[in-house]
């Protein structure tokens, strides 16, 4: 089973590296269950730690329904964020460096102190409020591979191994007063060159965004690595993702923040 997590894991290393399209994994080497997906996931990130910093933060992904049922899952899905790709808008990024590059619209939240129980403790929404130290928006960078997203039930495990296709955020203004907003009811708007986009709520984060909190840090200590203080969290995208182009300006304005903008080469 080492050798086979190895091998997973270097395959998906190699894939990124190669900016290769979504494929199945070769033969005798895909994880057979969700837990050893995340085992994959988690040589992998060790990995990529080599040229991408250690893991600093979190984040949720298929925190809807319809797309957990879309990859034949029954729960959202986490995985890390990297050191040396979580940095402070505005930012740019270039899409020749990815496979194809999807961005997110996300709330993220900072530690003050680790949220770390008993195995199998499920964390409520009032706990993992008390660990937050401040709130920001947030873009998430992701590759997507040019996944065939009708398909995406063929490679559910592959999707977890594969670190949720994060390849970083990108963080806005901080808020250390957030216990002020109304975080299920605060209003999110993506803009395109100018041009209104989408809209979305921070209650489309599995009903409030601390919700999708504490599901991400009840998974964090069952697997052994609990969310410590100075950790980020991103929850979940309130916004559809979108598949910018070359020479587009994307902003996030989350409500009571300062635009976020993320410019695309």
């Amino acid at each position: 089973m080492v050798d086979r997590i190895e091998a997973a894991a270097t395959w998906l290393i190699t894939g990124q590296l190669q900016r290769r399209a979504l494929r199945a994994f070769p033969r005798g080497i895909a994880p057979r269950s969700l837990a050893e997906a995340y085992t994959v996931q988690r040589r992998f990130v060790q990995l990529k730690s080599r040229a991408c910093g250690a893991p600093v933060g979190w984040k949720i992904a298929l925190s809807n329904p319809a797309m957990q049922a879309m990859c034949g899952l029954d729960a959202p899905i986490a995985g890390r964020l990297s050191r040396r790709q979580v940095v402070a808008g505005p930012a740019s990024v270039r899409g020749a460096d990815y496979k194809r590059l999807l961005v997110e619209f996300e709330i993220a939240v900072e530690l003050a102190r680790p949220l770390k129980a008993m195995r199998g403790h499920r964390f409520t929404a009032d706990e993992v409020a008390a660990a937050v130290a401040s709130v920001r928006p947030a873009f998430e960078l992701v590759d997507d591979h040019a996944a065939v997203y009708d398909q995406l039930g063929r490679h559910a495990l592959q999707l977890v191994a594969d670190n949720a296709w994060n390849q970083g955020a990108v963080l806005g203004e901080r808020c250390l007063d957030w216990q002020e907003l109304d975080l299920a009811a605060i209003p999110g708007e993506v803009w395109i060159d100018g041009e209104l986009s989408g809209t979305g709520h921070g209650r489309d984060l599995m009903g409030h965004p601390l919700q999708a909190l504490a599901w991400l840090a009840s998974h964090a200590n069952d697997q052994g690595s609990p969310m410590q203080a100075r950790q980020w969290a991103i929850l979940g995208t309130l916004v559809t993702s979108r598949f910018p182009l070359a020479g587009q300006r994307l902003e996030f304005r989350l409500g009571g923040f300062a635009p976020l903008e993320l410019r695309v080469e």
